[in-house]
């Protein structure tokens, strides 16, 4: 298996803000490649370079087999492309939309009018062919785009936040379409998230980005697994700063989240639970709630960073959803 993209010591600047910073990675052909991090991490700017819409400060980067620098024609030609910000025209119709997108790629008669009527029915929007996109829900209106983004059948396909803003039931129905678009005809897939979910199902690898580095790499079970069998949090009493840590043989890891509660790392949480009770004891922390749960990728997250994928912190300290012990 080939590969698709290639990216190595890519490096963005603006002004004196590092966007993207020493960044390198490959994605395989025919591979779903996810970009996982918060806003502000570098994902959206990697991307626009990929596309060719931004010039990298330094570094090389590789799509199709074309320099994204010295070939940006060539990479056009064999990409498509998802923005994170709406890029329909409201005032034209579903296959308006779809129609000038495809004459721009030199498509036309029979053809392309096979295409689009193929592509709606693919997004399940074909009986709104017709209907103007400003009476389109936000679901109805990402199905088009990467209906449209699939007319000139590219080798890879650029998914920016895909699902952003969508109720969950058309989040799914965006998965499936993704997963799809993979299965039946071998596209490339480079997408970018914020959401854990999202990643974890559809990548088959994941980059963790974070102030634009790359903080780790690999399939989402392979990246849970370096956490251990279990994560346990334990919420102090009494602290107004980041919570101190509890260090010992069978804790592979422990993070501060927030003012008060800390993350362990361990293979078994029945196991380790006795033990840590009487760590914090000749420690002087007081316990007052325990959560635990099988590690996920916003755990991986924290571990690599210190602080929750989402930035979600509440002001009272980070409360997991999860059974309590």
């Amino acid at each position: 298996m080939g590969e698709a993209i290639v990216v190595e010591d890519l490096v963005k600047k603006f002004k004196d803000v590092t966007a993207v910073d020493h960044v390198s990675f490959r994605v395989k052909s025919g591979e779903i490649y996810g970009l996982l991090g918060p806003n502000g991490a570098g994902k959206t700017t990697t991307i626009h370079i990929l596309t060719t819409l931004l010039r990298p400060t330094s570094g090389k980067a590789l799509v199709a087999g074309f320099d994204v620098v010295k070939q940006p024609h060539e990479v056009r030609k064999h990409i498509g492309i998802v923005f994170q910000d709406p890029s329909l025209d409201n005032q034209l119709t579903a296959y308006d939309n779809m129609y000038i997108h495809g004459r721009l790629y030199g498509l036309s008669g029979e053809e392309l009018k096979r295409r689009i009527y193929e592509l709606l029915d693919f997004v399940e929007l074909k009986q709104y062919a017709n209907k103007l996109v400003r009476y389109f829900s936000g679901g109805m209106r990402r199905r088009l785009e990467i209906a449209r983004s699939l007319l000139h059948e590219p080798e890879i396909l650029f998914l920016d936040e895909p699902t952003i803003g969508l109720d969950p039931q058309t989040r799914v129905k965006i998965w499936d379409y993704i997963m799809a678009i993979k299965r039946e005809h071998g596209t490339t897939i480079l997408l970018t998230t914020h959401y854990m979910d999202e990643a974890d199902q559809l990548c088959e690898r994941i980059a963790i980005m974070d102030h634009g580095k790359i903080k780790a790499e690999g399939p989402p079970e392979e990246l849970k697994s370096k956490l251990g069998g279990e994560v346990i949090y334990l919420k102090l009493d009494g602290y107004q700063a980041p919570a101190p840590c509890i260090e010992a043989d069978f804790v592979e890891s422990c993070k501060p989240v927030g003012r008060d509660t800390i993350q362990l790392a361990v293979r078994s949480a029945s196991t380790a639970l006795p033990r840590i009770f009487e760590l914090a004891n000749v420690m002087g922390l007081r316990i007052v709630e325990v959560t635990y749960r099988r590690p996920t990728l916003n755990e991986v997250f924290i571990n690599l960073t210190g602080r929750e994928l989402r930035d979600s912190l509440e002001e009272g300290g980070f409360r997991p959803p999860h059974r309590r012990w």
